[in-house]
């Protein structure tokens, strides 16, 4: 193996492969060095995984109610080592592909922990040996990990969400702490599967980062399914009493005390790069808060030295990791590339209902501008969802009054992590209302509620008054 290279990529997750692909297809000898599975936490440990243990879950609520649809399913059950499994097998399914496409585009791939020792000098640590590569460009995409509360460490019995997706066997009772995406999906997998579910949240709705009239739908649509919400609070001890745990909680305003019991505790309040052990201190790579400081083409202050995904910080999103991995390719090969506009990634919650947005909230909207338009369409309005009896939700639409310029999308309900793209290629397009009053959505889709959404949004919507 030629040890010299044009682009070295350290870590294989969703920024650091496209990286190492798009410099591969730039014409650059690329080497990406991953010290685990390839794929990162997303692949393995993440996105991916994750939603089929969702799909499982989803299907065993989709039996128990089959005779709605007059369909008799007698003895619905499930095997929990089967849905364990099959979602272990997706996930090494897809990280033996992108071994296929590092070999299809002729990247080395070299397994150990990368240390940069200067701009163009890296150091691999395995176990056998110790290796050194020299290379022109080093693009860093080592990710993040689950954070911790002070005080509470993960265990056997406070799981990270990486314990939380394979149990040697189905707990009776968890809490979840934190309802951002990660705590609410894994609040919803465990209750569809009959788990007693509490969640504990320090701020004052579920889903904090979401439109405030998406968080409180969503929360009563969980709340009806079972979940338990415990709002402005935080966890101040856990103690173990045989086989449960006693979780303390303290009201973030009033300070009262109340305690949940629960097998175990999945800790899901936010992540932190991996910045550690990779040489940044060494070679002066500026950092702030548990990531690394780039410039908007993933430069660090070290110009030949890129950063890219989780580990450069929010949001902390596998699209957008893969977006800056071929950012800072095309910018290594001097191709006048464009910055990403953070406004305009679409995030999702791949709960039952689904979320997904884009842009400002309402209230984010209103207190930017001076004059926005807000447009409303329920899913309860709209044929195809009636037809599949899955009409809870809503489309809602943000738009600046004088330019017709989309300021924000929110949807909740079924499937709409699969429509939001629309209202994202909109926005990076900066479309107007007119182009998507204009633009003829297919009938039945629920798609067409963000069509009638936007018209609602001037007052003329067909379906819904």
């Amino acid at each position: 193996m030629d040890l010299k290279y044009d682009v070295t990529i350290i870590g294989s997750g969703p920024g650091g492969y496209v990286a190492a692909i798009r410099a591969a297809q730039l014409g650059h000898k690329t080497a990406i060095i991953e010290k685990d599975k390839l794929g990162g936490i997303c692949l393995n440990w993440g996105c991916i995984p994750t939603k089929a243990l969702l799909k499982s879950s989803e299907v065993y609520s989709i039996m128990k109610k089959s005779d709605y649809y007059g369909v008799t399913a007698e003895n619905v059950s499930f095997n929990f080592k089967n849905i364990i499994d099959r979602s272990r097998g997706v996930a090494n399914d897809l990280s033996q592909g992108i071994g296929y496409l590092l070999k299809k585009n002729k990247i080395d791939l070299i397994n150990g922990n990368g240390y940069i020792i200067d701009s163009n000098t890296i150091k691999i640590q395995s176990d056998n040996k110790d290796t050194t590569i020299s290379t022109k460009n080093i693009i860093i995409s080592t990710g993040a990990r689950p954070k911790e509360l002070p005080g509470i460490s993960f265990s056997e019995d406070v799981w990270s969400y990486k314990q939380a997706m394979i149990p040697n066997k189905m707990p009776k009772s968890i809490v979840v702490i934190g309802s951002g995406a990660i705590g609410i999906e894994f609040a919803n997998f465990y209750n569809a599967i009959g788990v007693k579910v509490n969640v504990v949240e320090l701020a004052d709705k579920i889903l904090p980062n979401e439109d405030d009239e998406v968080s409180e739908y969503a929360k009563t649509e969980f709340e009806k399914q079972g979940i338990k919400f415990h709002l402005g609070s935080y966890v101040n001890s856990i103690t173990k009493s045989r086989d449960t745990l006693n979780i303390e909680l303290i009201h973030n305003i009033n300070k009262k005390r109340s305690k949940l019991n629960a097998n175990k505790v999945v800790m899901a309040v936010g992540i932190t790069g991996n910045i550690e052990n990779i040489g940044l201190e060494h070679n002066s790579i500026n950092i702030s808060d548990g990531h690394i400081i780039t410039n908007e083409f993933m430069q660090t202050n070290v110009k030949n030295i890129y950063a890219i995904g989780d580990v450069a910080g929010a949001p902390w999103l596998a699209h957008k990791a893969s977006h800056e991995g071929i950012i800072a390719a095309e910018h290594i090969s001097g191709i006048q590339t464009h910055a990403i506009e953070k406004a305009n990634i679409p995030g999702c919650v791949y709960s039952s209902p689904q979320i997904a947005s884009i842009g400002l909230s309402e209230s984010e909207a209103k207190n930017n501008y001076s004059s926005v338009k807000v447009g409303k369409f329920p899913l309860i309005a709209n044929g195809k969802a009636k037809a599949i009896s899955n009409d809870a939700g809503f489309v809602k639409v943000i738009y600046e009054s004088g330019t017709g310029e989309l300021l924000g999308a929110h949807m909740i309900g079924d499937g709409v992590t699969e429509l939001i793209h629309g209202y994202a290629i909109a926005k990076n397009m900066e479309g107007t209302e007119e182009d998507i009053m204009n633009t003829i959505f297919p009938h039945p889709t629920i798609s067409e509620s963000m069509h009638e959404a936007v018209l609602s949004a001037y007052d003329i919507p067909i379906h819904y008054k």
